[in-house]
């Protein structure tokens, strides 16, 4: 156990290091908030990876490739399937080179989509941050049994708000570098090692349900629809991602990270779906059976040589931390820049942004933490916090770059309606106020469609935008 403690350490250790050498390159505001526009694409591939793959991917996922096999690919293949349109996006983004997805909103919409852009952004993306606080504590918790795991939440909370105050997303982005390449390198280096652990794939085949290895599985069409299509919507509209093609060094860097991330998380999801079917295998029962959001770090903690176990428990808590600097940094980065800047001190000085945006992080970290003690299945958290940006704000950010006719009007209702039938459908759940039959499905189609006809119905009875306000979002400006 000396051993898994002594490379947790070094890990903290590294990230803090890396963070507080990025501290004296930041002076501005653009510093902090998008890395002085100059991420070139080697960094950006791996900021982008460690962003995207985090609890929801090595917890959520695992969990749902634990109790159901292949099937669960249908959940990060909605990624990949948004991704394939964010090839031709990226390079308009990066051209547009603002701060945030409420800039966006307000730009080629108005003020209002900006406020209700931002709301949605911290409903998302704080719930998304308090899962990251679950695994992480989950760790803590299986590396050290005397920490409870609510304490191991408390903990990681600590070192992300942390790591995330002290530079910014040139702190992120570079710590990103280190976790991305470690997690990659051990998940591959794993999967043929427990694989072979558990008796190859014929016995594994052999010892599992033969829907575990079908297209659909055990999964009717709509269930695997509702795990794609949020994911997709929150890969399209995905705030975190654009501020890293707002801070990517050019318009080709952009584009070219897009092409190493769509690889790195086909591999990187497939190889996750993959050792947590080989650990349902190796461990049907037992504690993981309680906690199967568990399998990948009990593997590598009962499965693996224990040098290598301790690298891949290293390589998914330094992931998780990753993943919860981005997307804590991420609202912080709105109340900043799309509140106090554009409504309380628009004339503030740099030195006072930044000591409001590093307060900022910690009261955002401490409200998503308060969140993560009162979760119970980071599942439907990860799609509770996926309906909520995929319905409220991709359909009026993919309009912004390809529906001319989209209107401020339009998007204004777009947002209201997604956010209000996601929120209202999470609450009529917990407390049971329509039938089970209808609140046990996911709120993503319900939501989505009032979002859609919401956006199109008052698109088209209102005034179309101006030349002027297209003109920035056009491919060719």
């Amino acid at each position: 156990m000396n051993l898994y403690a002594t490379v947790l350490g070094l890990i903290v250790l590294t990230l803090l290091t890396v963070s507080l050498a990025r501290v004296s390159k930041v002076k501005t505001k653009a510093d902090y908030l998008v890395a002085g526009r100059s991420l070139p694409a080697f960094v950006l591939v791996f900021t982008l990876l460690s962003s995207w793959i985090g609890s929801g991917s090595l917890l959520a996922g695992a969990e749902n490739a634990y109790k159901h096999g292949f099937a669960a690919l249908w959940q990060p293949a909605g990624g990949w399937a948004g991704l394939l349109l964010i090839y031709f996006i990226a390079p308009r983004a990066r051209k547009f080179a603002q701060f945030t997805i409420p800039d966006l909103l307000e730009a080629r919409y108005n003020q209002t989509a900006r406020v209700l852009g931002v709301i949605a952004v911290l409903f998302a993306y704080t719930a998304i941050t308090s899962y990251q606080f679950i695994g992480g504590g989950d760790i803590m918790h299986l590396v050290f049994p005397s920490i409870a795991a609510r304490q191991g939440q408390e903990i990681i909370a600590a070192f992300v708000i942390v790591f995330t105050a002290i530079a910014g997303m040139s702190s992120v982005a570079y710590m990103d570098v280190a976790i991305g390449l470690l997690a990659t390198v051990s998940l591959l280096v794993a999967l043929p090692l427990l694989a072979h652990h558990a008796g190859g794939w014929h016995a594994i085949a052999s010892s599992l349900p033969a829907t575990h290895f079908q297209v659909l599985g055990d999964f009717t069409p709509v269930r695997a629809l509702e795990l794609f299509l949020p994911t997709c919507l929150l890969m399209l509209g995905n705030q975190s991602m654009y501020q890293k093609f707002f801070s990517a060094k050019s318009e080709k860097d952009a584009t070219r990270a897009v092409v190493g991330w769509f690889v790195g998380i086909v591999i990187l999801e497939t190889v996750i779906v993959a050792l947590a079917v080989v650990g349902s295998s190796l461990f049907p029962f037992g504690e993981v059976h309680e906690k199967p959001r568990e399998i990948l770090a009990y593997s590598a903690l009962h499965a693996l040589p224990h040098v290598l176990g301790a690298i891949m428990i290293g390589a998914i808590f330094a992931k998780v931390i990753s993943t919860a600097n981005n997307y804590l940094f991420s609202p912080a980065t709105n109340l900043i820049n799309d509140v106090f800047v554009r409504y309380l001190r628009p004339n503030a000085s740099n030195q006072s942004i930044l000591l409001v945006s590093r307060l900022l992080v910690v009261l955002l970290g401490l409200w998503s933490l308060l969140q993560s003690l009162g979760t119970r299945s980071v599942l439907e958290k990860a799609l509770y916090a996926y309906t909520i940006y995929s319905a409220a704000l991709t359909p009026v950010i993919l309009a912004s770059f390809f529906w001319r006719r989209a209107t401020g009007a339009g998007a204004v209702a777009s947002i209201a309606a997604g956010t209000f039938v996601t929120v209202f459908w999470d609450t009529a759940a917990v407390h049971r106020l329509l039938p089970a039959y209808i609140t046990e499905r996911d709120a993503i189609l319900p939501a989505l469609l009032a979002s859609l006809f919401c956006l199109f119905l008052f698109s088209l009875l209102t005034t179309k935008p101006s030349e002027a306000q297209l003109a920035p979002f056009a491919e060719h400006a």
